[in-house]
């Protein structure tokens, strides 16, 4: 019998281990280049939203009446009329700047003591962010010289400007903070410089690889500006998992007696085949989200989908060639106290995964419910979820000069940045019905020539206005006028792409689902297993979910964070960790489930294959959520609302999925369904196993060890 995929890879790459390596360095170098070259494109307002929202952005768009960039600047003073001389020289000062248009005489508040200022940015919107630093010089020139005002801005360009300086800042905080952190735990976790630094290596260029050929596919597909930072956060944990999984095993072997190119076997067809079929899964997972209807997570699918097949073909090809190069000076640069392994191995010990497994083997039924009563505690908050597209005032905490800037222009001049534009195209936009119809509104601009209308309609009471407009008030003015009218907006746009959500959800949920249940099913031939993977996926999903709205919905403890509740979830958010999760949690399942399987085919019964299962992975399991976790956690602490969420859901989940999942729920539910785990459908009984022979030799069951896949010098110092 053949060896199977991962191991024929492994062996050909130990085989040809200079081809290996240089063509990885090859391709990682030009896909860099190319894609940096290229540039990123961003979507659009219009590609980025959902439902009548989008179809009035793309009116606009087609009509080449592109919204330009408005900006709010509000004087405010202690008594009526004081703000005068500063609102005049405010004016002059902006105007001088030669970057605006349109720009409006201050509008006096109902009480007189605040004015608001507005105007337009000239050039494209999607481009203000890089011209408007001459407009914020003006403004922080005013508000230095007038002492006695206050003076607030907020708008687009201002908005985007801060948010682009942020999201530069934050994304290298993660970098320069996740892979320290990530070192420090492969440090301990191998005691070794070298063998530490490998795993950090291999995952950062295959985010350096995923980048480029990201870049690359924009052009094509055009991508949220946050795209990139969720790339990374999945690239980087997700390739040093694989990486530590690999090289734990053919540590392990060699600790337990195998010579080198048998070690490197072992690991090829074990924790080699694991990784590929978890990266499959996760890939076809991610796959899901293609179905939302929302290019946002077309986006964050194509993104993760190259990132996590970059970092799986980088484990099992270019991995095995330098473990076949490095031989013993994997064990390199080792540190005093973090390198005691024991003359077995892994194996021979258990520590605190024997400590912990030996009463939940001894009473399974006591453990499994108890850890079913912690994970639906913790995801009881879950069923007051509030979902919303958090806008940039909320993004920023309520402390931030945005937020506040925000708070006060609207406090004064209700449903002033987030008003509702209504776009009316016709045939002949001058009819006398529609004449009347554009004539009941205040704020309208009617441009003649491309038969398009754009009228702006305060939202003092947000959703429940835009509500009123949509279904009662424009219906009253259009009806019978034979033009087409669609809402957009800030709240428009929210309502709308939520209501794609919540359509989307299902087809995604459904595919995951059955996608993983078949993945499971093919791979351990069982459909016990499978399905005992989809619940304990959902569980640990449903607790992340409960965390996530405690903390950030309701403001439990978030301050601890440096973070603060802000009412609702980023309305993205549990779409996007529902599918992650997913495709994560299998990394453990098939990592830990193949080992007991593998001890399971070795002659030991259910109980013993569990317990030698989960001890023997405990360690790499450990490991490997550790540096999950931390590099999820550095994401939790960033500036940014939708990332803080992001990062504390998706660490909770897999510290829950590493410890109470896998060291108690899963061991207590397969020690108590026994043999059932093993039941093979008759329909897979005739096709053939994914895995080929004996992990121990890579031969089959007649066929003695062979020794001949990995070359000689495989494992030695040369």
């Amino acid at each position: 019998m053949r060896r199977n995929l991962a191991a024929r890879i492994g062996v050909w790459s130990a085989h040809h281990r200079k081809t290996a390596i240089l063509g990885w360095l090859l391709f990682v170098v030009l896909a860099t280049g190319i894609g940096g070259a290229s540039g990123m494109v961003e979507m659009s307002d219009a590609e980025n939203g959902a439902g009548d929202s989008a179809r009035a952005e793309r009116i606009l768009s087609d009509a080449g009446l592109g919204k330009p960039a408005g900006e709010l600047v509000m004087v405010s003073a202690g008594a009526a009329g004081d703000w005068k001389e500063a609102a005049r020289d405010l004016t002059e000062a902006v105007r001088r700047t030669g970057e605006v248009r349109n720009l409006a005489a201050p509008v006096p508040s109902e009480d007189g003591r605040e004015a608001l200022i507005t105007f337009e940015m000239k050039g494209e919107a999607a481009t203000s962010a890089e011209r408007v630093q001459p407009v914020l010089d003006a403004v922080s020139s005013v508000r230095e010289t007038h002492g006695n005002v206050e003076i607030h801005q907020f708008g687009e360009a201002s908005a985007g400007k801060w948010l682009g300086d942020l999201l530069a800042e934050d994304f290298k905080k993660a970098e320069f903070t996740a892979v320290p952190l990530a070192l420090g735990i492969l440090l301990v976790a191998f005691g070794a410089v070298v063998a530490a630094l490998l795993p950090v290596g291999l995952a950062l260029t295959a985010c350096m690889a995923a980048f480029g050929l990201l870049s690359l596919a924009s052009h094509q597909l055009h991508l949220f500006q946050t795209t990139y930072s969720v790339m990374f956060l999945m690239g980087f944990a997700v390739g040093v998992d694989y990486c530590l999984f690999y090289l734990r095993r053919e540590r392990d072997e060699r600790a337990a007696g195998h010579d080198a190119e048998t070690a490197l076997r072992v690991a090829a067809a074990t924790s080699g085949r694991a990784v590929l079929v978890s990266g499959v899964t996760v890939m076809v997972a991610m796959g899901g989200m293609f179905l939302s209807g929302l290019l946002l997570f077309k986006g964050f699918a194509l993104a993760t989908i190259i990132v996590v097949f970059i970092a799986m073909l980088g484990s099992v090809t270019v991995l095995p060639a330098l473990l076949s190069w490095l031989g013993d000076r994997i064990d390199a640069g080792r540190v005093p106290l973090l390198n005691r392994r024991g003359k077995r191995g892994a194996s021979a010990g258990g520590g605190i995964a024997g400590t912990v497994l030996k009463p939940v083997l001894a009473r399974p039924k006591v453990f499994a419910i108890g850890a079913v009563t912690v994970l639906l505690a913790l995801a009881a908050p879950v069923v007051g979820m509030k979902t919303e597209a958090l806008g940039l005032e909320k993004q920023f905490g309520s402390d931030s000069e945005l937020s506040v800037a925000h708070r006060h222009i609207t406090e004064s001049f209700p449903g002033g940045p987030d008003p509702a534009l209504v776009v009316v195209r016709a045939d002949d936009i001058g009819t006398p019905e529609l004449r009347r119809a554009l004539g009941s509104f205040d704020r309208v601009s009617v441009h003649a020539a491309r038969n398009v209308a754009e009228i702006e309609v305060p939202l003092p009471d947000g959703t429940a206005d835009l509500a009123e407009l949509r279904e009662h008030r424009l219906p009253r003015a259009f009806d019978g006028t034979g033009a087409e009218v669609y809402v957009t907006g800030e709240v428009a746009g929210s309502v709308d792409f939520n209501d794609q959500l919540k359509r989307g959800m299902v087809p995604v949920f459904a595919f995951i689902t059955v996608v993983t249940f078949l993945l499971m099913l093919f791979c351990f031939r069982s459909y016990v297993i499978a399905v005992t993977a989809i619940l304990l996926n959902l569980l640990s999903v449903g607790a992340a979910y409960g965390v996530m709205v405690a903390v950030f919905q309701h403001g439990w403890g978030a301050s601890l964070i440096g973070s603060e509740g802000v009412g609702a979830i980023e309305s993205w958010m549990p779409l996007f960790v529902l599918v992650v999760l997913f495709g994560l949690s299998m990394d453990y399942h098939v990592f830990v489930v193949s080992r007991i399987r593998e001890a399971r085919n070795g002659g030991l019964d259910n109980r013993s294959a569990i317990d030698t299962g989960i001890r023997r992975t405990a360690g790499a399991v450990t490991g490997a959520a550790a540096i999950m976790v931390a590099v999820f956690a550095v994401f939790g602490t960033l500036s940014m609302q939708d990332m803080q969420q992001m990062g504390v859901g998706l660490a909770v989940a897999v510290l829950l999925d590493a410890t109470i999942v896998r060291m108690v729920l899963l061991p207590s539910v397969m020690l108590l369904l026994g043999e059932r785990n093993w039941r093979t459908p008759r329909g897979l009984s005739r096709l053939p196993a994914p895995e080929h022979g004996d992990p121990e030799t890579g031969g089959g069951p007649d066929r003695g060890p062979e020794t001949s896949g990995v070359p000689a010098g495989a494992g030695s110092p040369g």
